[in-house]
Protein backbone atom coordinates (compact mmCIF):
# COMPACT_ATOMS: atom_id res chain seq x y z
CA UNK A 1 0.00 0.00 0.00
CA UNK A 2 1.48 3.70 -0.66
CA UNK A 3 -0.09 7.31 -0.31
CA UNK A 4 1.02 10.24 -0.75
CA UNK A 5 0.76 12.77 1.54
CA UNK A 6 1.53 16.79 1.71
CA UNK A 7 3.54 18.16 4.29
CA UNK A 8 5.39 21.54 4.23
CA UNK A 9 3.57 22.61 1.35
CA UNK A 10 5.33 19.40 -0.86
CA UNK A 11 3.76 15.91 -1.72
CA UNK A 12 5.36 12.91 -0.70
CA UNK A 13 5.10 9.26 -2.43
CA UNK A 14 5.64 6.78 0.97
CA UNK A 15 5.05 3.62 1.88
CA UNK A 16 5.68 1.68 4.57
CA UNK A 17 9.12 1.86 5.98
CA UNK A 18 10.35 4.44 3.74
CA UNK A 19 12.58 7.56 4.91
CA UNK A 20 11.90 11.06 3.73
CA UNK A 21 13.56 14.20 4.52
CA UNK A 22 11.14 17.23 5.15
CA UNK A 23 10.84 20.19 5.77
CA UNK A 24 11.15 21.30 9.90
CA UNK A 25 8.54 19.53 11.78
CA UNK A 26 8.74 20.74 15.62
CA UNK A 27 9.02 17.39 17.15
CA UNK A 28 11.91 15.56 19.01
CA UNK A 29 14.16 12.66 17.76
CA UNK A 30 12.44 9.82 18.61
CA UNK A 31 8.78 11.05 18.60
CA UNK A 32 5.70 9.85 16.60
CA UNK A 33 4.17 11.95 14.54
CA UNK A 34 0.68 11.31 12.82
CA UNK A 35 0.07 12.87 9.01
CA UNK A 36 -3.18 13.65 8.34
CA UNK A 37 -2.79 15.42 4.81
CA UNK A 38 -3.13 12.44 2.98
CA UNK A 39 -3.97 13.35 -1.34
CA UNK A 40 -4.21 9.41 -2.50
CA UNK A 41 -4.42 6.33 -1.36
CA UNK A 42 -2.89 3.15 -3.68
CA UNK A 43 -3.62 -0.54 -2.77
CA UNK A 44 -1.01 -3.22 -4.13
CA UNK A 45 -3.30 -5.17 -5.94
CA UNK A 46 -6.05 -4.49 -8.86
CA UNK A 47 -8.60 -2.17 -6.71
CA UNK A 48 -8.21 1.33 -7.31
CA UNK A 49 -7.22 3.99 -5.72
CA UNK A 50 -8.84 6.67 -3.13
CA UNK A 51 -8.45 10.20 -4.14
CA UNK A 52 -9.34 12.94 -1.59
CA UNK A 53 -10.85 16.14 -2.43
CA UNK A 54 -8.33 17.48 -1.10
CA UNK A 55 -8.18 15.13 1.25
CA UNK A 56 -9.00 11.29 1.58
CA UNK A 57 -11.26 11.39 4.83
CA UNK A 58 -10.32 9.05 7.32
CA UNK A 59 -6.86 7.90 6.46
CA UNK A 60 -3.93 8.94 8.29
CA UNK A 61 0.10 8.01 8.12
CA UNK A 62 1.74 7.16 11.41
CA UNK A 63 5.88 7.98 11.18
CA UNK A 64 8.71 8.36 13.50
CA UNK A 65 10.91 11.14 13.68
CA UNK A 66 14.26 9.81 13.51
CA UNK A 67 16.68 13.07 13.47
CA UNK A 68 16.89 16.70 13.02
CA UNK A 69 19.91 18.20 10.93
CA UNK A 70 20.55 20.81 8.51
CA UNK A 71 21.02 20.44 4.80
CA UNK A 72 24.10 21.64 3.13
CA UNK A 73 25.07 25.05 2.59
CA UNK A 74 23.59 26.33 -0.72
CA UNK A 75 25.50 29.95 -2.13
CA UNK A 76 23.21 32.77 -3.22
CA UNK A 77 25.69 34.74 -5.56
CA UNK A 78 24.29 38.09 -7.35
CA UNK A 79 26.67 40.00 -9.51
CA UNK A 80 26.39 43.09 -12.07
CA UNK A 81 28.57 43.25 -15.28
CA UNK A 82 30.66 46.35 -14.91
CA UNK A 83 29.04 47.95 -11.97
CA UNK A 84 31.56 46.89 -9.58
CA UNK A 85 28.70 44.74 -7.78
CA UNK A 86 28.67 41.20 -6.05
CA UNK A 87 27.20 39.96 -3.07
CA UNK A 88 27.49 36.49 -1.77
CA UNK A 89 24.47 34.93 0.67
CA UNK A 90 24.96 31.33 2.13
CA UNK A 91 21.38 29.18 3.50
CA UNK A 92 21.67 25.81 5.41
CA UNK A 93 17.44 24.38 5.04
CA UNK A 94 16.41 22.79 8.67
CA UNK A 95 15.05 19.39 7.90
CA UNK A 96 13.25 16.70 9.51
CA UNK A 97 13.99 12.90 8.70
CA UNK A 98 10.81 10.44 9.17
CA UNK A 99 10.64 6.97 8.49
CA UNK A 100 6.70 5.97 7.73
CA UNK A 101 5.46 3.05 9.87
CA UNK A 102 1.97 2.53 8.85
CA UNK A 103 -0.58 4.20 6.40
CA UNK A 104 -4.28 3.45 8.03
CA UNK A 105 -6.87 3.73 5.44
Amino acid sequence: MYAIIQTGSKQYRVEKGSKLKIEKLEKEAGTDVEISEVLLVGPDGEAPAKVGTPFVEGCKVSAKVLRQFRAPKVIIFKKRAKKGYKKIQGHRQYLTEIEIQDIKA
